[in-house]
């Protein structure tokens, strides 16, 4: 999801990048190493949810109102 991969295109590194920093101002906790271990919506999501101490359905919500209209 944040992290990158060999021969991937400046654009795609860039908006890659922007993601992740919105993610962190977002979700506060999110350090850039969290960030390099996310790979999936749903590794975002149980993330969100745990350290945030909300419901599943809440994180959910939030992660999916996030990721809308965005290409990873």
């Amino acid at each position: 999801m944040f992290g990158f991969q060999g021969g991937e295109s400046t654009d795609t590194v860039a908006r890659k990048r922007g993601y992740m920093a919105d993610a962190q101002r977002k979700w506060r906790f999110l350090t850039n190493f969290d960030c390099s271990t996310i790979h999936t919506e749903g590794q975002l999501l149980t993330m969100v949810r745990v350290r945030s101490g909300i419901s599943h359905t809440q994180a959910k919500q939030d992660v999916d109102a996030w990721t809308a209209g965005k290409e990873f």
